[in-house]
């Protein structure tokens, strides 16, 4: 199976909880046989001058990495390289696109429109945050809605976020029959 990370800042990393999942989960998938490409964002904002590499694809425990460059701006970063690496993976066959974290769930719905199936992983309701203000806290809200309705599977990280999610699985809205992972 060919698999795309989506959301992360960087991998190898051990720097957030995102990082230290999709490395974890990226190494296993290798070992299971699959082929998986994280999308690494690609900026001084981010990868600082130790993890500068050309824009070709590198490996690292088997994964290969594909580097994508955002802007150094930490309130754009996110979003830009989100839309750039959904755009790519795209025009690879991939057989699933892995979206980790609310923000970059918000390129679901495009990656859907070109029938990808899609995962989403949510580590945490990023929108409720206090470091969000009140214009990316609806950016937020609305990406994990957009999850919720559009991600062929969803993986929460606790059981009261899957009580969290069951909640718009049953409304008329998102009656669609998926499953939430815990």
């Amino acid at each position: 199976m060919k698999i795309a990370m989506i959301g992360h800042k960087r991998i190898p990393s051990r720097e957030g909880g995102i990082e230290i999942v999709v490395s974890e989960l990226s190494k296993r998938m290798v070992n299971l046989g699959n082929d998986v490409v994280a999308y690494n964002r690609k900026s001084e904002h981010i990868a600082g001058k130790e993890h500068e590499t050309a824009t070709g694809l590198n490996t690292w425990e088997g994964v290969k990495l594909k580097w994508i460059p955002t802007p150094n701006s930490s309130k754009l970063n996110a979003i830009v390289y989100s839309f750039f690496a959904t755009f790519d993976a795209l025009f690879h066959k991939f057989d699933v696109i892995h979206f980790h974290a609310e923000g970059p769930a918000s390129m679901v719905l495009l990656a859907k429109l070109f029938r990808k199936r899609c995962i989403v992983t949510i580590h945490g309701i990023d929108w409720q945050r206090s470091k969000w203000g009140g214009f990316a806290s609806k950016i937020l809200l609305n990406a994990e809605r957009k999850a919720a309705k559009y991600a062929d599977e969803i993986i929460v990280l606790s059981k009261s976020n899957q009580e969290y999610f069951k909640t718009f699985r049953e409304t008329d809205r998102f009656k669609k029959k998926k499953k939430l992972y815990r």
